[in-house]
Order: C-alpha cells, then structure tokens, then sequence
C-alpha cells in the first residue's frame, strides 16, 4: 500500500479507537459482507453501505494471495465470494495496522511527555524577555493643542 492510500485511509478514519472490532471497522468501510439467503441457498454480498473512499482504498490496493485465493475456490465459493473475502481480509489487516500504530504514537507521547517532566531546564528553554517584549514608559505630559496626555 503506497503512502497515497495510507495517508487517504488515515484521514478518512481518524482515531482507530472508536471502532470496537475489526468487523465494526469492516462494516464501516463496507468490506463486511451481508448475507443475501433464500431458501436453503445461504449467499453473501458486499455491503453497499459504508465510507464508499474507504471501499475503494481498499478494492483498488488489493493484491490476490494466490494461496488464500485456491483455499477458497477449493472450498467451493467462487470467484467473486473470494475476492469479498480478501477485501475483509485486507480490511482486518488495515485496521490491526492502524491499532499498531496507534500504541506506537502514544507511547511516543508518553516518553515525549515524561522527558519534558523530568529534564531539568536548559537556560535555552528558558525565554528571555528582550527590550522589544517589555512595556514602553507610559504618557508624562499634555499634548500643548488638545490637552491629551502623549509622549513628551
């Protein structure tokens, strides 16, 4: 997956936190399939609903694993029940990914914090206050025309 697709997916998514699962990430991308049964024929399909960008990050950047691919066509679902399969593969992936990169960026924040905490000050972290940052000397006299107090 290019940088492209992955900035696209990390936008689109935001915080990985706020899904429960990876089905419920699933269902939000529209990777989970749905059953469409009748009778004694149990068949799914791709849901239509979801984050539709998400979808298509996920439909366009699929490469086949070609054993994952056999396993199923052996299995005997056919070719299009397999490729919704390896959607919801990817998708499972996608989303242990950003859960992965999730916990790495806060323990970042964590130790970042923590060195703040306890490093002592640098006199370059200290800010100086230069002659531009201190306050001008207020009013002293009137103005000789209109009786306003101004700069001397």
């Amino acid at each position: 997956m290019g940088p492209l697709t992955a900035g696209k997916i990390s936008g689109r998514v935001g915080s990985i936190h706020r899904f429960r699962s990876p089905a419920a990430f699933a269902s939000y991308t529209g990777a989970l399939p749905i059953e469409a049964s009748s009778g004694d024929v149990v068949r799914y399909r791709l849901s239509r609903a979801g984050d539709r960008q998400l979808n298509c990050c996920l439909h366009h950047r699929h490469h086949p694993d070609r054993a994952y691919y056999q396993h199923k066509r052996t299995a005997g679902k056919s070719h299009k029940e397999t490729l919704r399969c390896l959607k919801r593969q990817l998708s499972d992936v996608v989303y242990r990914q950003l859960l992965r990169d999730s916990a790495a960026e806060r323990r970042q924040v964590r130790e970042d914090i923590r060195g703040r905490l306890y490093r002592p000050a640098r006199s370059a972290d200290i800010p100086c206050t230069g002659t531009l940052d201190q306050s001008l000397p207020g009013p002293t006299t009137r103005h000789p025309t209109t009786g306003a107090k101004g700069p001397a």
